[in-house]
């Protein structure tokens, strides 16, 4: 070995390196920005969607699903009518899905199908399918007759 120490110096700052790895710096615990976070995480749970001229409010769940749809917003898609109760479209990307049988479909619950189906119902009835639940319309009045019989566009937007 004709350099020991430099040896020596590259494995203990190997050695450094790791033992740093992972560690987080710690976050300020000011109670005014936890507030202020915490006020922009339950205002940014909600979005609009629009259908021709109504406008309907949407309450996202609490879930990555869901956080991750919403990164995706402003979206306008064309939806496609199923079955005379759910309008569906097919996202270009997969999304993290958790799916469970619901049992019984409301109007208004906006649910993900499989890991990039995107589905919109407008008529309450009982399911044997399983879906990831992305949130639900506020009030659904109006819902069924705004997305029509037919494929509709939906423009989907954070409030």
């Amino acid at each position: 070995m004709k350099h020991p120490f430099l040896i020596t110096l590259l494995v203990l700052t190997i050695i450094t390196g790791f033992a740093s790895y992972g560690k987080v710096a710690p976050v300020p615990s000011s109670t005014n920005s936890q507030n202020n976070c915490n006020n922009t995480d339950t205002m940014s749970n909600k979005i609009r969607i629009k259908i021709g001229s109504s406008s309907f409010t949407a309450t996202l769940s609490d879930n990555i699903t869901a956080t991750t749809f919403k990164a995706l917003l402003p979206m306008i898609i064309n939806m496609t009518e199923l079955n005379g109760n759910e309008k569906y479209f097919n996202l270009s990307n997969s999304l993290p899905a958790n799916a469970s049988n619901p049992s019984t479909i409301q109007t208004g619950d906006l649910m993900l199908y499989g890991s990039n189906t995107l589905v919109l119902f407008y008529k309450k009835f009982s399911t044997s399918y399983s879906y990831t639940k992305l949130g639900r319309v506020d009030d659904s009045a109006g819902l069924a007759a705004a997305l029509g019989s037919g494929n509709v566009t939906v423009t989907f937007e954070l409030q």
